[in-house]
């Protein structure tokens, strides 16, 4: 009779590493019993390639945009503090906003990615010097967006533009770097190793962190292989090895499935002391036009990467890196998949097609649990 972790990593070795989805990977699943979270892990594969090491529970991951939830509940948390409001004007958070396109936007519109802002730019690309980055992401709405902010916000289109903002805001609102502040608001109370490469860093030192986390893509204008620092671009020129709102947190699928966890708990009124149901209710609820959320997004009604398992009301999101998460809070379940699927290239986008049966094979070694 196979165990638990076994029967993960054969799920992992199928789907992901056996058909050049990713060199390794690395998942997490659990479910809420009605007294209490049953859990269990497995890995497949190697770091990245023949020669390096293999993966295990403790290898951490680039998360990329999993960033963004984790930052929406960071804002979310300085809500309930009374700090913010959801309904506050970008411009009266964030002086570089002052007299752009969103000024007067709510924030809660930023987080639903339904502020009109366009889909992506590469600021290294714009010819402005980083100081000026926020002012130009502030100005970056949509041509089709240039009317009246209607109440519920422009037809939603995912944007980092939106987070690169909030995550400024919230550090010059918090008075510190936006790792501190989500360790503070987020990580702390749950114990969740989820933190900054430079985060990772000062805890295993740099050798430790590198031989722990796995590598992403090969980009010869950033200097070959990147190991230990953040994918995503923006990221990195506008933080380096710190956090940005929109990427930027590394961590393992056991953290990350804390996290989950943890929202689970709050929409059951289990965690009224981190965030009540209504509280974080306010990150899952739908919204109209689509299916993003407040930091999260939902499943949608076909062709959902959730795949058929998990039910109507489920919420997650997905990493450019190969990163996902999903939550059935009517099933009480937690499906964590992480991988390096951009090593050696991005090119390789295999991982579109299988996430539905990833996550559907995992959702029922979860149900079983």
């Amino acid at each position: 009779m196979l165990l638990i972790h076994d029967e993960i990593g054969q799920v992992l070795k199928r789907w992901v590493t056996e058909r050049g989805v990713a060199p390794g990977a690395s998942a997490y699943v659990a479910r809420f019993d009605g007294v209490a979270w049953r859990s269990a892990e497995g890995v497949a594969g190697l770091h990245s390639g023949p020669g390096s090491s293999e993966v295990t529970p403790q290898t951490i991951y680039d998360l990329a945009s999993l960033t963004k939830p984790v930052v929406a509940s960071t804002v979310a948390r300085l809500v309930r503090a009374r700090r913010l409001g959801w309904d506050s004007p970008l411009g009266a958070l964030l002086p570089e906003a002052a007299g752009s396109a969103s000024e007067a936007v709510p924030l809660r519109l930023f987080a639903a990615h339904r502020a009109g802002l366009l889909a992506h730019v590469r600021l290294r690309d714009t010819g402005v010097a980083p100081e000026g980055w926020l002012a130009l992401c502030a100005d970056a709405r949509r041509p089709e967006c240039q009317t009246a902010l209607p109440d519920e916000g422009f037809e939603p289109l995912y944007s980092d533009l939106g987070y690169i903002l909030m995550g400024a805001l919230l550090e010059r609102l918090g008075g510190a770097p936006l790792d501190r502040l989500v360790q503070l608001e987020v990580a702390h109370p749950h114990a969740l190793e989820l933190d900054s490469a430079r985060g990772w860093a000062q805890r295993l030192g740099q050798v430790g962190f590198l031989a722990n986390v796995a590598p992403t893509e090969v980009l010869s204008e950033r200097g070959g292989l990147l190991w230990g620092v953040v994918h995503d671009d923006n990221a990195w020129d506008s933080r380096g090895t710190g956090l940005a709102g929109h990427a930027g947190l590394f961590g393992t699928a056991a953290a990350v499935g804390g996290f989950a966890r943890a929202m689970l708990d709050a929409l059951a009124g289990r965690s009224e002391d981190w965030l009540t149901a209504q509280q974080a209710g306010l990150l899952v609820a739908p919204r109209p036009g689509g299916s993003l959320r407040t930091g999260f997004d939902g499943k949608a009604a076909q062709g959902s990467s959730a795949g058929p398992r998990f039910g109507a009301r489920a919420f997650g999101h997905l990493g450019f890196t190969g990163t996902s998460v999903w939550c059935d809070p009517e099933a009480s379940v937690v499906v964590v998949l992480l991988t390096n699927r951009v090593h050696p290239s991005r090119d390789n986008i295999r991982i579109r097609d299988v996430r539905p049966d990833v996550h559907g094979d995992l959702f029922g070694l979860a149900a079983g649990l």
